[in-house]
């Protein structure tokens, strides 16, 4: 949630920042601001909604200077307005902030007891008193004074500091809140995600929790506990053209087509078919703990939950160990029983999402072995992890993961495999053969999204829809949750997924000619019973939107809206079925006219509890 930008060099910052915030669109804000140095001071600059109302207010009252940091809000402490816009400037310094001050009122209510007022309802407002209190009372530099102020604050941040005084440089700070710097020619910059920097460099530098960094042009000073660190420069190779629309009406429709992409780049180097296993040193995992697992935990929120369901199918079904999905935002809440024998697998697309991080930090302190699945490198979870496997899905923008999503499957099922060759629990032969199916499986991509123009035209028929039903068995049934979680994210269609088995058991009442149900039917194992559950649908004159297998004519008389996928192996459907619901979802939203990449009330990063 929140975005910060930051910058300092020879060049206008104001076009920078903006430029930055753009980029990080997809976090979720309601208002936005900007803090430029002139040379001789701050000014500041916030308006509340989306950027251009910022921009116009810039035209307005232009920020001229070379140093300047802005930041998108999404509101946690105080109502959308402009007066709690960031940044808030006390006394010469001017502060962004992502996250929770966890102790906001016991310093809120000390500070006015020494007489202080504040201007907003905002706990990211203590963080400017107590810099510019500690500046007032001696501190040598800004440095000292940010440490100071952070010696006395709980909870989760990433923020970016300026002041009048400082007219050259800026101070970042980051814990449980993600900041990158970015490193280039005579100047620096820092922002919440990558793309943020990357028209700019693509030399970064991760920020570890607890790490405070000085940045002029040139370059960053970071330290750690009063102790000065170096933190490693990580080259990225995402072309800054990976974050933009391609063409693409939406990123999400842009992303939801760069999946056979993504799969192949996830898998490269990870797979040996010659010896139908899956490579050991891409796991994260080493054989000797993978033999000694007792019980696998997949904890996870969300999207990256229905990818964990799928894994413990496959971990079940592939490696024969017993294995459970945990809500991270529950995990922790009701005192877990993890054991030295268990292996925490936290799934999380950008590694930073604050209940995930918890229950990783739980099962850690109980001795469990984690493996971080994220997309972000280096990103918190994948640190406070023993290993980490990640999935190569390029910045995602649209806030409704998509791309990232299908490489978690991808990544999970890679795991399976692993663990069920280092138990003994699949053979050599079967491995390779379904590893080879894991490799054909971008080109059938390819061919279910080629013929997004058929599920375009059942959005077409279906988009007044009020409420909707998706139905799936076994590795269907994430799906089937997926599927809804889409349709509701993007077009506010309330929609429910539900085991198929489970839909006598209280859904069948709501089925009616208004309702369209989606049913997951390929040809698998549980196709049988699908297919009956399907058919009781019909018989309650429900309209039935069926995914279903090509050749299969029964299902082509049952159905009013049919999609037809290729025929592939049963552990890779999920690949293939998600596809027209992603699609589904995307074009009903876009014909309700909704922000399809960034919904409301939703942010890409969930960082707070």
């Amino acid at each position: 949630m929140c975005g910060i930008v930051g910058y300092v060099g020879p060049r206008g910052a104001t076009p920078i920042l903006l430029d930055g915030l753009k980029k990080l669109e997809y976090r979720g804000y309601d208002s936005a601001g900007l803090a430029v140095h002139d040379g001789a001071r701050v000014s500041i600059v916030r308006a509340v909604g989306k950027l251009a109302n910022l921009e116009d207010a810039e035209r307005r009252a232009p920020l001229a200077g070379s140093v300047g940091i802005g930041h998108t809000r999404w509101a946690t402490h105080g109502r959308p307005n402009e007066t709690n816009a960031h940044p808030h400037t006390v006394g010469g310094v001017s502060v962004v902030h992502n996250g929770i001050i966890e102790n906001h009122l016991a310093l809120r209510q000390r500070l006015e007891k020494d007489g202080v007022r504040f201007a907003s309802d905002t706990d990211t407002e203590i963080v400017a008193h107590l810099v510019a209190r500690g500046r007032a009372a001696g501190a040598a530099t800004l440095l000292d004074a940010v440490r100071a102020a952070l010696a006395e604050l709980h909870g989760a941040y990433a923020i970016a500091v300026v002041e009048d005084a400082s007219p050259d440089r800026l101070v970042v700070a980051k814990k449980a809140s993600p900041l990158v710097l970015g490193l280039g020619d005579g100047e620096t910059l820092a922002g919440s995600d990558i793309p943020a920097l990357l028209a700019h460099t693509r030399r970064m530098v991760f920020l570890e929790d607890g790490d405070l960094a000085e940045l002029s042009a040139d370059g960053a000073r970071i330290e750690n506990a009063g102790q000065p660190v170096t933190r490693p420069t990580k080259h990225i190779d995402w072309s800054a053209v990976m974050a933009e629309r391609g063409g693409f009406k939406h990123f999400m429709l842009k992303e939801i087509h760069e999946q056979p992409r993504v799969i192949e780049d996830t898998l490269r180097g990870r797979i040996d078919l010659v010896a139908g296993d899956v490579v050991p040193d891409e796991i994260g995992v080493t054989p000797e703990v993978a033999r000694a697992i007792g019980r696998v935990y997949l904890v996870a929120c969300g999207t990256s939950a229905h990818a964990a369901l799928a894994g413990r199918y496959w971990i079940e079904q592939l490696a024969r160990v017993p294995a459970f999905v945990e809500l991270g935002s529950e995990v922790r809440y009701r005192e877990p029983v993890f054991t030295r024998d268990d292996l925490v697998i936290a799934v999380s697309q950008s590694g930073e999402t604050a209940d995930t991080l918890a229950a990783v930090k739980t099962a850690k302190e109980a001795g469990a072995r984690v493996l971080a699945v994220a997309n972000v490198l280096d990103s918190a979870i994948p640190r406070a992890a023993d290993g980490a496997l990640y999935t190569h899905a390029g910045p995602e923008i649209g806030v409704a993961s998509t791309k990232c999503f299908t490489a978690q499957l991808a990544a999970l099922l890679l795991v399976a495999v692993y663990l069920g060759r280092r138990r003994g629990a699949l053979g050599e032969g079967a491995a390779r053969d379904l590893l080879q199916a894991l490799v054909e499986t971008p080109e059938k991509m390819r061919r279910v999204l080629s013929q997004a123009p058929y599920v375009f035209a059942i959005a077409k028929r279906l988009v007044q829809a009020r409420h909707t039903l998706f139905l799936g068995r076994g590795l269907g049934f994430p799906i089937a949750l997926e599927g809804a979680l889409k349709l509701k994210e993007i077009s506010y269609v309330h929609a429910e997924g539900y085991a198929a088995g489970e839909m006598k058991h209280g859904p069948i009442a709501l089925i009616d000619a208004e309702m369209p149900v989606v049913v997951v039917c390929p040809r698998d194992a549980q196709f049988d019973k699908t297919f009956s559950n399907l058919q009781e649908v019909r018989a309650r004159e429900g309209q039935v939107f069926a995914i279903a297998t090509e050749g299969d004519t029964a299902i082509a008389d049952a159905a009013q809206h049919l999609f037809l996928l290729p025929e592939a192996r049963s552990e890779v459907l999920p690949l293939l079925t998600v596809l027209p619901l992603q699609l589904f979802a995307y074009y009903v939203a876009d014909l309700k006219g909704t922000d399809v990449d960034q919904p409301r009330n939703l942010a890409k990063t969930v960082t707070v509890e």
